[in-house]
């Protein structure tokens, strides 16, 4: 039977970890405002930096923690990256063990690297997977929790629908689910609920905020375009991605011929910052954003609308009757 989640939590809710523009001031305004802020480890050009991070993020979380007199403050996490081309994995695990983030997720490469250090001190470990096969080498390697990436997701995306994604792992894992791909608002957090997910990956909806480190232009045309300007390629990173198409032809690149993909390669270089800097991930729930705000604006935004659309829920479930065969009239 599965274990309750060992976190309080506003909203079941992840501000999924962006490569290069997540950075310690979303991920303390996330736990702040109550849900799970994460970032990569890989943002941190050096284990100092990465260290300076971690502290700061930790010092942050801890004293809000201590002086919360509201809803409970979240717990924090990092993204590692798992593949064998990551060079700094150890080191950036060594750090893990020291700084102790209740939560490690782990993407692009087997999860069994991190386990026996996480599991040491306490956490929880979470499989980043963009197919079913992933998933199951994932619940094999014995996580605690399996992120579903799904069609819609940005930067790395998956190509399956979150309700097929979420019904085929459920068969054979009883963790903790995440499932993310194109949900930005409180009724696409309540419907991955009912459809038997435990928390919702958002990185998009927290894209344009004021404590996200994508430059103006990155944000304005997040707010500007929609699920039309999107592309999914491998040609850009090896590894199939979601981008905006205006980013793209700001390159010099024309989005449809983008041609193959190229040679996996995730460690973390000039050449891997560049392309990530210039050419922009976005996933397809960027219709909803409208204005860059504080985390904590867009936070009670979706407290609200995931209320209306719970009550909705139980509103129709009173008026639907469902007719049961096997009942005597």
């Amino acid at each position: 039977m599965k274990r309750a989640f060992p976190f309080r939590l506003r909203l079941p809710i992840v501000a999924a970890p962006m490569f290069i523009i997540t950075g310690p001031e979303l991920v303390i305004a996330a736990c702040k405002a109550g849900i799970i802020g994460a970032f990569p480890t890989m943002n941190c050009r050096t284990e100092n930096e990465l260290e300076r991070w971690m502290s700061e993020i930790k010092i942050a979380v801890e004293h809000a923690s201590a002086s919360c007199a509201g809803y409970a403050v979240a717990p924090w996490a990092v993204n590692l990256v798992t593949h064998s081309t990551n060079t700094r994995l150890g080191e950036d695990l060594a750090l893990v063990a020291r700084y102790r983030p209740p939560i490690v997720i782990t993407a692009l490469g087997s999860p069994r690297p991190v386990m026996e250090t996480v599991r040491n001190y306490g956490g929880i470990v979470i499989a980043d997977v963009i197919n079913i096969s992933l998933a199951r080498k994932a619940a094999e390697a014995g996580v605690d929790g399996i992120a579903c990436v799904s069609a819609g997701a940005g930067g790395h995306t998956g190509h399956l629908s979150p309700f097929a994604f979420l019904s085929a792992v459920r068969e054979f894992f009883d963790g903790w689910l995440t499932v993310g791909g194109g949900i930005s608002d409180g009724a696409g957090v309540a419907g991955a609920i009912a459809a038997g997910a435990d928390l919702i990956y958002m990185g998009t909806r927290f894209l344009a905020t004021e404590e996200c480190r994508a430059v103006p232009a990155y944000k304005r045309m997040v707010i500007e375009c929609g699920p039309d300007d999107l592309i999914v390629s491998a040609a850009v990173t090896g590894t199939p991605g979601s981008w905006l198409k205006p980013s793209l032809k700001a390159c010099g690149i024309d989005p449809d011929s983008l041609g193959g993909s190229r040679p996996r390669d995730y460690a973390p270089s000039d050449e891997a910052y560049k392309r990530w800097r210039d050419i922009w991930a976005c996933g397809q729930g960027l219709q909803v954003i409208r204005s860059i705000e504080p985390v904590a604006t867009v936070v009670d935004r979706l407290e609200r609308e995931y209320a209306i659309a719970r009550d909705r829920f139980y509103r129709l479930n009173g008026e639907i009757v469902i007719h049961d065969p096997n009942s005597h009239r």
